[in-house]
């Protein structure tokens, strides 16, 4: 649930100072195959980068079994170096499931800086995405469903999922939004762009797209690369409470570890369970400044702000390494801190995810296999995310999916698999059941890092060595052992020097 998708400022912050060099003039026409792309430019949702591209649509049948019935146009962009030579383009696939590849790529562009010096990068807006008949729901949009003060039951959340249908009536039949549905549609972008094979880069709920294309064609595939590894065998959303426990465990040792962070701040497991009793009972008045904005703002801290903010800070070290600092202060009664990162997240996540589009995949492929969640009690999750997503799929319609759709993968296309230590959605475990089925894979986890970690390091220059030579094995990963996870602030102003 690439995921963040997560922390979209923080990360974009990081690239800044490559920007500028991003945006290079694109030629005026560029003709692929049959298809005729015109000079367009991505940008990233409330950060200053953007990437000049070409960008075209390219028409589909909305199902398939009906050709002659509703069309939707799929939004295409190919991101072009200077003198591509290879015929085998990098097909780019995001995350969520809900988020846009045109409106994720400019976040990660460095990551392909080496990459477009040989091979095209296609980027694909999932139908239901970004350009691609977007599928939104505004009454339970991404994250913003579970805090919204008025969506306090799975009963609420189930009628706001039959107000989004109703107000998709005419324009799309949410049957037909499917990973199936979309596997087929990048099959077809492909040979329209007349690329006998391709290079397949998920990220990841884009790292099961990628095996559902490798499973449909493996003919086409001449590599995949998946960071944050999402096995078919998982059903999404059954594992995400227990996932995040274990990689709050192994970053609050962090702080355990640090003397400065430790003494000053105290424990934060000890916060954590002190805010989730407190929240969870009656909540806490808070009134601080909007941090976008800066407009005072009053309301009542929830459950559900204390959950967010843990939950997609775990996703980067560098905001984990924050954790410490706004529990302790949550803790003492100073709530201005986690209210303003819950608005920030909340605004920000409801901007990227297209929640329709995410309910056609989960509940086609996903929500049949959710447990009851009364064994996630104890966590910080508890059982709200299951419920939800098991509320809304009980009215939501259930598209497609193969026979073998949750059937491990098996293939002996070149395959390099990326995960870090501390990622609270995809642990490195995923990777390694991945990789059994992969006889030509090879899995790196990155120390002290968190969810998605294609830009971390010199993991950019590992990409483009394995996609020029699709020898997992050959690539020398020695340039990742130095990785260590962010230090913990201890105030402020920063983490001790």
């Amino acid at each position: 649930m690439s995921a963040r998708q997560q922390l979209v400022r923080a990360a974009g912050l990081a690239v800044l100072a490559l920007g500028a060099s991003l945006a290079t003039p694109a030629a005026a026409q560029l003709r692929i195959g049959s298809l005729a792309f015109e000079p367009c430019t991505l940008t990233a949702e409330g950060l200053p980068i953007s990437v000049e591209a070409h960008c075209t649509t390219y028409s589909v049948p909305e199902d398939r079994s009906a050709p002659d019935g509703r069309r939707i146009d799929l939004a295409v962009a190919v991101v072009s170096g200077d003198n591509v030579a290879e015929p085998d383009p990098v097909f780019f696939l995001a995350g969520g499931p809900g988020q846009s590849a045109r409106e994720s790529y400019p976040q990660i562009a460095p990551v392909f800086r080496e990459v477009l010096r040989k091979r095209n990068v296609v980027l694909v807006d999932q139908r239901g995405t970004g350009g691609s008949n977007p599928l939104p729901c505004a009454e339970v949009q991404g994250e913003d469903a579970v805090l919204n003060a008025e969506l306090d039951s799975p009963e609420v959340a189930r009628r706001a999922a039959q107000d989004c249908l109703r107000a998709l009536e005419g324009r799309a039949d949410p049957h037909h939004y499917t990973t199936t549905d979309a596997v087929e549609d990048l099959d077809a972008v492909r040979a329209a762009l007349g690329a006998e094979r391709v290079n397949l880069v998920g990220v990841s709920y884009g790292t099961r797209v990628a095996q559902q294309y490798l499973r449909a064609f493996p003919g086409q595939v001449r590599s995949m690369v998946l960071d944050g590894v999402v096995p078919n065998t998982l059903f999404l959303g059954s594992e995400h409470a227990r996932n995040l426990e274990d990689a709050l465990a192994l970053q609050f040792a962090q702080c355990e570890a640090v003397a400065a962070c430790r003494d000053e701040l105290g424990s934060p497991r000890a916060h954590l369970d002190i805010l989730r009793a407190r929240l969870s009972a009656d909540g806490a008045p808070v009134a601080y400044r909007d941090p976008t904005t800066a407009a005072p703002r009053e309301e009542r801290l929830a459950l559900a702000h204390l959950q967010t903010v843990v939950r997609m800070y775990a996703y980067q070290p560098a905001a984990a390494a924050m954790l410490p600092l706004v529990l302790s202060e949550a803790a003492a009664g100073r709530y201005e801190p986690l209210a303003a990162q819950a608005r920030l997240l909340i605004d920000q996540l409801g901007e990227s995810i297209m929640h329709g589009m995410q309910l056609s995949v989960s509940c086609a492929e996903d929500a049949d296999g959710l447990a009851d969640a009364g064994e996630d009690g104890d966590t910080l999750l508890g059982g709200v995310l299951v419920d939800f997503l098991k509320a809304q799929c009980a009215v939501w319609p259930r598209g497609r999916m193969p026979e073998d759709f949750h059937a491990a993968v098996v293939s002996d296309v070149p395959a390099l698999l990326l995960s870090g230590e501390f990622d609270p959605v995809t642990p490195p475990r995923y990777g390694e059941e991945v990789l059994r089925g992969l006889s030509a894979g090879r899995h790196l986890v990155l120390g002290g890092q968190g969810h998605n970690v294609l830009p971390v390091g010199c993991t950019p220059r590992l990409l483009a060595r394995f996609l020029d030579t699709t020898d997992a094995a050959g690539l020398d990963a020695g340039c990742l052992d130095g990785l260590r996870p962010a230090p913990p602030f201890t105030g402020f102003y920063g983490w001790e020097p």
